[in-house]
């Protein structure tokens, strides 16, 4: 796993099985809604949970979160507006992210969950 596309999905399946670990029912993985994505949905009890998740191999640059910025905040907030109408859904929504550290060959990555960050 050389590209930058296969680190990130190797980092969305470090998160996936960091959720279903702690209890969370994945719903559905790489949403789209023309060109924004939601990486991960999920449900823990009665909350339905938009995950975000940001991969990198190291911190030598930047914290992974600061990836979420305005702009990608904005993309979220339309993509989760849109599956939330398209859906019917009627019940308490979050937005967290996900950031992991590491690689693919690491045996333990950083994982780091954010919870219920606010859209701006």
């Amino acid at each position: 796993m050389a590209t930058h596309n296969d680190l990130g999905r190797w980092g969305e399946e470090v998160a996936v099985h960091y959720l279903v670990d702690n209890g969370y029912r994945i719903i559905q993985r790489d949403w789209k809604s023309a060109h924004r994505d939601i990486d991960i949905i999920a449900q823990k009890g009665k909350v339905l949970v938009f995950v975000e998740v940001k991969t990198r191999r190291n911190r030598l640059y930047t914290e992974p979160e600061t990836a979420v910025d305005y702009r990608k905040m904005q993309n979220l907030r339309l993509a989760m507006n849109h599956y939330i109408k398209s859906n019917r859904i009627d019940k308490l929504c979050r937005f967290d992210v996900i950031t992991v550290i590491g690689m693919p060959e690491d045996s333990s990555p950083e994982v780091n969950h954010i919870e219920d960050i606010q859209l701006i």
